[in-house]
């Protein structure tokens, strides 16, 4: 049974077509850098960018700087994850105020939060204290978005039938709303992890001393162009580790209550 599944995953054409994507852009970027088209500092090739990365992972350094960025980003992401929540639920509880804070909340949520970076210089200062502001301001949009849509969704019928009965806001926040808010906060707490990430390693290229973010850019004003593909695929692994545990989780989530 075990070996028919596998021969079934191995023949699965979804499966086919991610691998056989993987091997396309690998070949085009060996074929572009060995071609001489365009200079080899720029694009060098795969196994330079391999080495680079082995190197990397055997330098007890690097891991202080992994530490660093996965630090500010889970420390911004759970602060900003927990006010949008919050703050979602206080405006989905007064639609007077959800009505008068949507627009402003929806233009906030599309702006690039990088221009904040200053301001979160001057309020935390240069160190990992504006890193973890910008992480958690990026994750703040997407949760409170979220949640307060969540919130507007809710069946009105069961909010009054919980007052008929002289229910407290909290008893009907922790009965009603809050079970009808997990799919809804997944999904912000799934969109929020990716822009905090984004906002932290944005915050360390711009002003840090350590950090994936700052690696990245260390790399590139020296121009060591395949040490800077290194730092920056084995971030985007993490990130897409990341999220896949986030997706693990909230798949686990779902199916007990179902």
């Amino acid at each position: 049974m075990a070996g028919r599944a596998m021969m079934g995953r191995v023949h699965d054409p979804v499966l086919l077509v991610r691998i056989g994507t993987v091997l396309a852009v690998w070949a085009a970027w060996e074929i572009v850098a060995r071609s001489g088209l365009v200079y080899e500092g720029i694009v060098p090739s795969s196994f330079a960018v391999l080495a680079a990365m082995a190197q990397q992972l055997a330098e007890p350094e690097f891991y202080q700087h992994v530490a660093l960025t996965a630090y500010e980003v889970v420390t911004g992401f759970i602060a900003g994850t927990a006010i949008g929540m919050a703050a979602g639920i206080a405006l989905g509880l007064r639609r007077f105020a959800d009505d008068a804070a949507a627009p402003y909340l929806q233009g906030l949520a599309a702006t690039p939060k990088i221009i904040f970076l200053p301001i979160l210089m001057l309020v935390f200062g240069v160190g990992a204290g504006s890193k973890i502001a910008m992480g958690g301001l990026s994750a703040f949009f997407p949760m409170v978005v979220a949640i307060a849509a969540g919130m507007r969704d809710v069946n009105v019928v069961l909010v009054r039938v919980a007052r008929s009965f002289n229910a407290s806001a909290w008893q009907i926040v922790r009965k009603i709303y809050l079970p009808s808010l997990v799919e809804p906060a997944i999904t912000g707490m799934r969109l929020g992890l990716g822009v905090a990430i984004i906002g932290v390693l944005l915050a360390e290229i711009k002003f840090s001393k350590a950090g994936l973010g700052h690696l990245a850019i260390q790399h590139y004003n020296f121009f060591h162009v395949a040490d800077m593909y290194a730092v920056l695929l084995i971030t985007f692994a993490l990130a897409v580790l990341a999220n896949a545990a986030m997706g693990w989780a909230a798949n686990r989530l779902i199916r007990r209550r179902a």
